[in-house]
This record gives C-alpha cells, sequence and structure tokens, in this order.
C-alpha cells in the first residue's frame, strides 16, 4: 500500500521535483503547501499518512509547524523535517522536535521515508 505524502516547502520548484521523484517511487502524493496555515487546513482535510515539512520555511518555523501538528495529530501522521541543511546544523533542534525523523533534501526518496515510518534506524532516520 502506498503511502499518503503532504508536502511542505515555500519553493515551488522543491515541491515540483519532490512530488515527481516520490510519485516515481511509489508514493502517492496528496498535496504540496507552501505555508504552515495551508499545511494545517490540508493536513486536516487529506489525513495523510506522512507529512514533509521544510525546516526553513519562508517568514515561518518548520519546527513550529511540527509541534501544532503533533500536537492536533496526537502521532497518527509521522511528520518528517526535511531541509537542504545538514542534519548536524539542527541536531539539537531536530531531537527536541517530536517529528519522527529528518532527511535532507539531497537524500529524499521513498525509502528514507519508508524507513523512518517503519522506524528504522538508518542514516536518514533520526
Amino acid at each position: 500500500m502506498a503511502l499518503d505524502v503532504l508536502i511542505v516547502d515555500d519553493s515551488q520548484s522543491f515541491l515540483d521535483a519532490a512530488h515527481n521523484l516520490l510519485e516515481r517511487q511509489g508514493l502517492h502524493v496528496v498535496g504540496l503547501v507552501s505555508t504552515s496555515a495551508e499545511a494545517m487546513r490540508r493536513s486536516a482535510e487529506l489525513h495523510p499518512d506522512v507529512v514533509l515539512i521544510d525546516i526553513m520555511l519562508a517568514g515561518e518555523s518548520g519546527f513550529e509547524l511540527v509541534r501544532q501538528l503533533s500536537a492536533r495529530d496526537r502521532g497518527a501522521t509521522a511528520l518528517i523535517l526535511i531541509s537542504t541543511h545538514s542534519r548536524a546544523e539542527f541536531a539539537d533542534l531536530i531531537a527536541e522536535s517530536p517529528a519522527a525523523g529528518f532527511v535532507p533534501k539531497a537524500e529524499l526518496s521513498a525509502d528514507a521515508i519508508r524507513r523512518i515510518v517503519d522506524g528504522a534506524s538508518g542514516p536518514s532516520a533520526r
């Protein structure tokens, strides 16, 4: 069964590229949004299995969005942080976050997402 994925990023080119990549790799991308408000609304409407959240949204914090979604969904959705920055640059914030894990954008793949969702501790998992 394909995972339903909502992607939150302020870069339209990244949203398009990630959508195409993940769909080719067998995931079902149910939505693409660029703001926290859109993410909250679409997540409530779509009930995705996974929400990929850019750490640095334009003028907003991906970490804050993860906290809001986590409080509302109570673990029903796997929240995964993504960034062009390395894990080391945000290690403390990632560790303190209720996110299920982190994937650098350059390593984004269906396999990386599945490892986190499945709770495996691979190179892209927390």
